[in-house]
């Protein structure tokens, strides 16, 4: 039926932007425990030129999730964002205030300025992801239904905490394993250890706070646990496991183009497992996804329009982010900036 298919498609992009957008968050989390500045100093370097030439891009991803999710399961975006919008509210907060402080803090002059914008951009990186997996957390427990108030407790439970930070463990782990690459690609041996052990560390509190997870969930998001660990959910997650072990050896023998896709593969099947393990239902137990659908007529436009983004926008997406892995793409430096149109006499300095 087309509003499976379109469950699908929604399921899709939220991977997608749970790689993508996450290795950016995962990036600003490492900005934040980097050190003071002298210390922090070159990871900061290295976060700022692997980010810079494609930071806004993966917010796409969110707007297709954001656009589909409206559309086409309206009555799944009322709920959500009635029952959950302070969770969501600080979310999109921080996802404005994390553009802006990566923004504004490269061309400020004085070093106070940069720090109070650096720390914008960091804390935001750590806040927006951890209440957005809150709010997963609170649709894996079932709390949240058609008709329910706004409450703490749909999203301040210990499933959904437990799901916030897994959310950040997840983006840290990306953001080490790009940074890894990415300290190789700027020639920067160094930072490719400094940033190896961190992914190594933060894999290790992945497998810690998914331990502890399951025996949350067991009695708190019991729909959810049973889909896990059975059937086709539990295939997923065990080849997701597989999947993050050999990341980890990729990156002891220095692998790292190949460690980021097997990286965002982890993190891919770990949500493709979860969207399998809340079947037929959106909001488990309380909305199906074709209780959630919009009008056929509205469905089969949007899958429409879908195809037609996916042919307009996703090559262009792909080679963005291939000449970017390639480092074909560099960030403008201040020389740069400061050159004046053809024809034109230099100002004085």
């Amino acid at each position: 039926m087309i509003e499976d298919v379109v469950a699908w498609v929604l399921l899709v992009a939220v991977a997608a932007y749970a790689c993508a957008g996450g290795t950016d968050y995962g990036a600003g989390f490492w900005d934040l425990v980097a050190g003071g500045t002298e210390r922090g100093k070159r990871p900061r370097w290295l976060i700022d030129h692997a980010m810079e030439p494609v930071w806004e891009t993966n917010n796409v991803w969110l707007i297709f999730v954001l656009v589909i999710m409206w559309t086409g399961f309206p009555i799944l975006f009322q709920t959500l964002f009635s029952a959950m919008w302070l969770p969501l509210a600080l979310a999109a907060v921080g996802l404005v205030l994390r553009g802006a402080g990566f923004a504004l803090r490269k061309p400020m002059r004085r070093l106070a300025r940069r720090r109070v914008y650096g720390a914008v951009f960091a804390v935001s990186s750590l806040l927006t992801p951890f209440f957005l997996g809150a709010a997963v957390g609170g649709i894996a427990t079932g709390r949240v239904a058609p008709g329910t108030r706004a409450s703490a407790d749909a999203w301040s439970n210990g499933t959904s905490v437990i799901a916030g930070l897994l959310t950040v463990a997840a983006t840290a782990f990306l953001g080490a394993v790009f940074l890894t690459a990415d300290a190789r690609r700027f020639d920067a041996p160094d930072l490719v250890g400094y940033f190896r052990r961190r992914a190594w560390c933060t894999l290790v509190v992945l497998g810690v706070l998914a331990v502890v997870g399951l025996a949350v969930t067991h009695d708190d998001a019991p729909y959810v646990y049973d889909g896990l660990t059975g059937g086709t959910g539990l295939v997923l997650v065990v080849i997701a496991v597989v999947s993050a072990l050999t990341t980890a050896w990729l990156l002891y023998r220095v692998a790292t183009g190949w460690a980021r896709v097997t990286a965002i593969g982890s993190v891919a099947l770990v949500v493709v497992a979860w969207g399998l393990a809340q079947r037929p239902y959106l909001i488990p137990t309380s909305l199906t996804v074709s209780q959630a659908a919009g009008a056929a007529t509205t469905l089969r436009w949007l899958m429409l329009v879908t195809v037609i983004a996916v042919v307009l926008v996703g090559p262009p997406l792909v080679l963005l982010y291939r000449l970017d892995t390639r480092g074909a793409l560099q960030p403008l430096t201040e020389a740069d900036l400061r050159q004046t149109a053809p024809g034109r006499e230099p100002e004085n300095p």
